[in-house]
């Protein structure tokens, strides 16, 4: 078997249409996945999770010789960290641009009683809140001051200080 060294990084597609078509993936998937929720996310955010498939899929790509160059599985996969990248800094210096790009956190509990609306937006039932207050050492829900679904799908408890 002969390596034709020389075709290793030669590009067969234009960068810009990698780039183009990276970029649509890219905000294609976001989108998707922001519309979904964050409950079945677990403690990762979703771009993170974006990120790292879309790598994986072009890295994968390059090195089985999808593309006809490493070349342009290198260009894919600097397209897909640039918008990663970009997000998290337009989220960080444009605090008006969190809302579309990262979810806020919901309030679930507040002073003692259950916020019924945030609940059903992340379809979190009673019976969930009350197992993830239970594994926080919480069993009456009376000690919670506030309770949050964050970002990335955790519940952070903020729970009533014990007078002593």
């Amino acid at each position: 078997m002969d390596v034709e060294w020389s075709s290793l990084f030669e590009l067969t597609i234009p960068p810009l249409e990698i780039i183009v078509r990276g970029s649509l993936v890219y905000w294609f998937i976001f989108l998707l996945l922001r519309m979904a929720g964050r409950r079945d996310l677990g403690s990762i955010g979703i771009s993170s999770i974006l990120l790292l498939v879309l790598m994986a899929d072009a890295a994968q790509n390059a090195m089985a010789a999808e593309y006809k160059s490493v070349g342009e599985g290198m260009i894919l996969i600097a397209t897909l960290v640039f918008w990663s990248v970009l997000v998290d800094r337009i989220s960080y210096f444009i605090p008006a641009s969190r809302p579309l790009l990262a979810p806020d956190r919901i309030c679930l509990i507040k002073d003692g009683v259950m916020q019924k609306r945030g609940m059903r937006k992340e379809h979190v039932t009673e019976d969930e809140l009350m197992s993830e207050l239970r594994l926080k050492g919480i069993d009456d829900i009376a000690k919670v001051r506030r309770a949050y679904i964050e970002e990335a799908g955790d519940i952070s408890v903020l729970a009533y200080r014990e007078k002593s």
